[in-house]
């Protein structure tokens, strides 16, 4: 069951379909998508990491609340449950106070696909109804702003596709052309340097970073 709501009433399992993660472990270290993610995950991580130290004065730490196979941080998350608000409210609370929440979610339902399905997704998100949950659950937004404008246009397309002919694979994942990783990797996360610059009106994710007072 899906919904554009923070609460879904009907549960489903929090954890992706088993079979997917075999798939990712697989392809996390070398799939374009992967790689480009990295490069603009950091580059955000790299901007909150001197902010910390300045107000802290001592070396930030990382708590990861995902659920993935480790390869990568785990943004992807507050999509996987019920009620979002309440998953946003439990990261406030272990957050120290001045610390940043980073927050990575799909964007768009009608962008929903056999990845959203596979990965048992709630809800795919516009960007002010993110900043209504993220400043729900008490934060106070510094940065939010839509990522991968760059494949949004083919995404939507292969999307439509499936949906018209039926066709599912076991993972999106599997539709690439590896040979292809690593420049479209580096075509993707080089959105990490407009990220820092400017905010982007559509994109296939959200990107937000928040602080707890």
């Amino acid at each position: 069951m899906v919904t554009t709501s923070n609460h879904v009433a009907e549960s489903l399992p929090r954890e992706m379909q088993i079979h997917t993660y075999a798939i990712l472990r697989e392809v996390e270290g070398k799939h374009w998508w992967y790689l480009g993610r990295r490069r603009i995950m950091a580059s955000f991580v790299g901007g909150i990491a001197p902010k910390l130290r300045r107000e802290n004065d001592a070396a930030p730490r990382i708590l990861d609340v995902g659920c993935g196979t480790g390869g990568n941080l785990e943004f992807d998350v507050i999509e996987h449950l019920d009620d979002d608000v309440a998953g946003l409210r439990e990261m406030r609370r272990v957050l120290r106070p001045g610390g940043r929440v980073m927050v990575i979610v799909p964007a768009f339902m009608w962008l929903w696909g056999v990845q959203d399905d596979v990965s048992h997704h709630r809800r795919r998100y516009r960007l002010p109804e993110l900043r209504q949950a993220v400043e729900r659950a008490g934060f106070d937004i510094e940065r939010a702003s839509y990522a991968n404008i760059t494949f949004f246009v083919p995404t939507l397309l292969g999307r439509v596709f499936m949906r018209l002919t039926g066709l599912r694979p076991a993972s999106e994942s599997n539709i690439n052309i590896a040979v292809l990783n690593g420049v479209l990797g580096r075509i993707f996360g080089a959105e990490s340097w407009w990220l820092q610059r400017m905010n982007f009106p559509f994109g296939v994710s959200i990107v937000c970073v928040a602080r707890r007072e």
